[in-house]
């Protein structure tokens, strides 16, 4: 990331594109991602960016394999994620249009576990 250089336009383009798929999901549930830290944004853009898109009403901090800030943009739908690395600097950063960030989903394997814990501790306060 250039952080030494102005406004390039790149928060504009990412802006339309984000846009762009915003509607897709709307019209057929495709969802998308922007993998933000792949692309030369300066801090000018990043801030754009970032002012452009704001926080809605959502927003998790997930302490799982290192801390990941999320939060919905005010454009729902629009999912900011932001992953650290074990020295606290940004591993990751990503923009998702989706209903909800694959990595606030439960996966089926770990429903099952679930639902099987549970019926057993249920079971296992009858019997007490």
């Amino acid at each position: 990331m250039n952080g030494d250089v102005g406004r390039t336009g790149m928060a504009q383009s990412i802006l339309r594109e984000i846009s762009l798929a915003l509607s897709v999901l709307a019209a057929t549930g495709t969802r998308d991602a922007i993998d933000l830290r792949s692309l030369p944004l300066t801090l000018a853009d990043r801030e754009e960016l970032e002012a452009a898109l704001g926080r809605g009403d959502v927003g998790v901090v997930l302490e799982a394999a290192g801390k990941s800030e999320i939060w919905e943009t005010r454009f729902t739908g629009v999912w900011w994620l932001r992953h650290f690395g074990g020295d606290g600097r940004v591993a990751a950063e990503v923009i998702e249009v989706t209903p909800v960030p694959d990595i606030l989903s439960a996966h089926p394997e770990d429903i099952s576990a679930a639902a099987t814990r549970m019926a057993a501790e249920l079971e296992e306060r009858e019997h007490v």
